[in-house]
């Protein structure tokens, strides 16, 4: 799944963000709807977080929970592991509430050691990606 990071400017702000709301436990996603395709996801599924027009992380999807909201909705709670992995920098349009992510158009996470590189910048990435270099 792909999801637009909103608020965040980078990787860090997403993780100081989850530690300071939950803690030890595990992180969540509350959405409107419930995912069609929830069997494919929790089959080892990730949510990819696109900061400011790039897929930069994504953490794996323990499971789907119903939260009901203060209005009476009965939501989705994506249920996130705690370890949030970078990856290679996917150039992304803006896009509102989620998206399905096939598993071979994923970005591959970052080799260990890279963690800190600044991507380079969306319009070098967007070229690459159109000739098949991403």
């Amino acid at each position: 799944m792909l999801k637009l990071c909103v608020g965040a400017e980078a990787v860090e702000d997403l993780i100081a963000w989850q530690a300071s709301r939950y803690g030890d436990g595990p992180a969540m996603h509350v959405t409107r709807m419930w995912p069609k395709r929830a069997d494919e996801i929790l089959a080892g599924g990730s949510l990819y977080w696109v900061f400011k027009g790039l897929v930069l992380a994504r953490q794996r999807v323990l499971g789907l929970e119903e939260r009901e909201g203060q209005d009476g909705i009965t939501r989705c709670a994506i249920i996130l592991d705690r370890e949030v992995v970078r990856t290679e920098p996917m150039p992304r349009r803006p896009f509102q509430g989620w998206r399905y992510l096939a598993a071979g158009d994923a970005p591959a996470d970052l080799v260990p050691g890279r963690e800190r590189e600044e991507p380079l910048p969306r319009d070098l990435l967007e070229a690459l990606a159109q000739m098949g270099l991403r």
